[in-house]
């Protein structure tokens, strides 16, 4: 398994805490264990293997290369999810729910745009041609949109998964998810419905323990998925590479063979164009011997005539 979870380190962190017996939804009845001191008890056992198979999926999704976005806006889980996100270099969103944060992903990113032209005015000077009360006001909504929006500027397209930490708290975030057939993974307390999540983690979202335990093992399926998307990168650019560099070195070959060839047709060329002024050279020297020789063979008859 990916990340082995232990039922003690879930005891310890107090993971098995539901709420109070009055506040339950009966859709939770398969994962608790037992009532005590009028709290529900979560089965650790099932816990555990929940963890195990939303981490896998989790891995696979991150080392697909795609986002997973990061939910919780309760006070006890903000910071948590905030610094686990950060270290899987994931989006999140911890301050409120911006309404259309999925469903209306264009004008979110149309907001995220400005914040960037903000910061182009800020470099280019143009911020300084503003007035004093400009500036205030701009400096004012870059603020606005830096807390709000600022963790998801680095998020193009829309995640190909959503975590949520209390699913009764951040219902419209799910509903959104739910719309867009966006895979949502959740820690789900007690008190809340599991029908609607793809991902059930039972446990206690309430407490910062809990909550921290969660998602250092979620966030660290995370990390592994995006450290075998590396690892297959750098693999194929080296393949890419060894075969670019064969490639290279047949492509030298064949032109050094052609060179050669070339070299031989023109040598074989200029052997044939050279024969025939051999040829006629010897014809040149051969013809004067042969007067010669007639020259000698006439003298003879001549004188012989002569007596």
């Amino acid at each position: 398994m990916a990340n082995d979870t232990e039922v003690k380190d879930l005891l310890e962190a107090g993971v098995h805490f539901g709420h109070l017996t009055r506040k339950w939804n009966p859709n939770m009845a398969p994962y608790i264990y037992m009532e005590r001191n009028g709290i529900h008890i979560i089965n650790l056992y099932k816990t555990a293997a929940k963890i195990e198979e939303a981490n896998e999926a989790l891995i696979k999704i991150a080392a697909s290369g795609r986002k997973i976005l990061f939910v919780a806006t309760k006070k006890q889980a903000k910071d948590i999810v905030a610094e686990k996100a950060k270290n899987a270099n994931m989006p999140y969103i911890t301050e409120r729910w911006p309404g259309g944060m999925l469903t209306n992903f264009v004008t979110i990113r149309k907001a995220v745009k400005k914040m960037a032209t903000i910061d182009r005015m800020k470099q280019d000077g143009t911020f300084l041609t503003l007035s004093k009360k400009e500036r205030l006001q701009v400096d004012r909504l870059r603020a606005k949109l830096e807390k709000n929006l600022g963790s998801i500027s680095e998020m193009s397209r829309l995640p190909a998964a959503l975590f949520v930490v209390d699913t009764t708290r951040e219902h419209i975030a799910v509903a959104e998810a739910q719309k867009l057939k966006i895979p949502i993974f959740a820690m789900v307390d007690t008190n809340s419905d599991p029908r609607v999540i793809d991902y059930v983690i039972p446990s206690n979202d309430d407490a910062s323990k809990s909550i921290d335990k969660i998602m250092t093992s979620v966030t660290n399926a995370v990390i592994q998925g995006l450290a075998e998307r590396k690892a297959a990168k750098d693999e194929s650019d080296a393949a890419a590479a060894a075969k670019a560099a064969d490639v290279a070195e047949k492509a030298a070959a064949a032109k050094a063979a052609k060179a050669e060839a070339e070299a031989a047709k023109k040598a074989e060329a200029a052997a044939e164009e050279a024969a025939p002024k051999a040829a006629k050279a010897d014809v040149a020297v051969e013809a004067p011997a042969k007067k010669a020789t007639a020259k000698k063979e006439a003298a003879p008859k001549a004188t012989k005539d002569e007596e």
